[in-house]
């Protein structure tokens, strides 16, 4: 799978967000580590994003996740809890009603005990808080890929459950 197989995906979802996210008055934000922007990048292409987007932050070193969106020290950086951690971060931080977050491992080589294509795609709304494990094939950027659509998937569900 390239970019280009995935991009239909990727637009559509992001009208879904834009529309959702602008009929209901809700902001977004995005903590990303594993996808480095590709998730807030897709959405800044949306429709009236400066009227429904309120940011993201790239932390991919460990000690940026922590001083910067709140992970607590010690955390695996490739898990639910941080997955979650780093998405609350965000919403807290950026003053967003819902937030989603990436990390993981893209490959090629195997990071922490976890093998290359472990994802996690964390959420909160400020009621929830929650996450959802994938297990990517292929290789480093067909990784990213999935999980930026992966992220912008649960991004929809997130905004039309509070629309």
């Amino acid at each position: 799978m390239t970019a280009h197989d995935v991009r239909p995906g990727i637009d559509d979802a992001v009208a879904a967000v834009a529309e959702a996210a602008g009929d209901a008055g809700i902001t977004v934000a995005v903590a990303e580590s594993l996808t480095c922007g590709g998730v807030v990048h897709a959405l800044g292409s949306g429709p009236a994003a400066s009227e429904w987007l309120a940011g993201g932050v790239v932390a991919y070193r460990t000690d940026v996740k922590e001083r910067v969106l709140g992970l607590t020290p010690g955390v695996d950086p490739c898990s639910a809890e941080c997955a979650e951690q780093l998405a609350r971060g965000a919403r807290q931080r950026l003053g967003a009603d819902v937030a989603v977050s990436t990390t993981g491992v893209g490959g090629p080589d195997p990071d922490g005990g976890h093998v290359p294509g472990t994802v996690y795609v964390g959420w909160d709304d400020g009621d929830r808080t929650g996450h959802e494990r994938h297990a990517f094939d292929g290789g480093p950027q067909d990784v990213i890929d999935r999980t930026v659509e992966a992220a912008l998937g649960r991004l929809v569900a997130l905004v039309e459950h509070r629309s």
